[in-house]
C-alpha cells in the first residue's frame, strides 16, 4: 500500500515535471518563430538547446513513470 502511494506522488511530480518541460520546449519554438530574424546566430543556437534539453527531460519524465507503471 506505502509503494502505490509513494508512486502515486512519484507519478504526479513526473507528470508536472513533464509538462512544464514541453511547454518550455513550445516555448522556445515559438520565441525563434517570432524573434527569428531579430535574434543572434548565438541566441538561436541556444534556443535550440534549450528546446532540445526540455524535450529530452520531457521524455525522460515520461520514461520514469512507464517504468513505475510496469515494475
Amino acid at each position: 500500500m506505502a509503494d502505490k502511494i509513494k508512486d502515486t506522488i512519484h507519478n504526479a511530480k513526473d507528470t508536472i515535471d513533464e509538462t512544464l518541460h514541453r511547454s518550455t520546449a513550445e516555448a522556445e519554438k515559438t520565441r525563434r518563430e517570432v524573434d527569428g530574424e531579430e535574434m543572434t546566430p548565438e541566441e538561436h543556437i541556444t534556443s535550440m538547446a534549450n528546446e532540445a534539453k526540455h524535450r529530452t527531460e520531457a521524455e525522460i519524465d515520461k520514461a520514469k513513470r512507464e517504468v513505475r507503471k510496469h515494475t
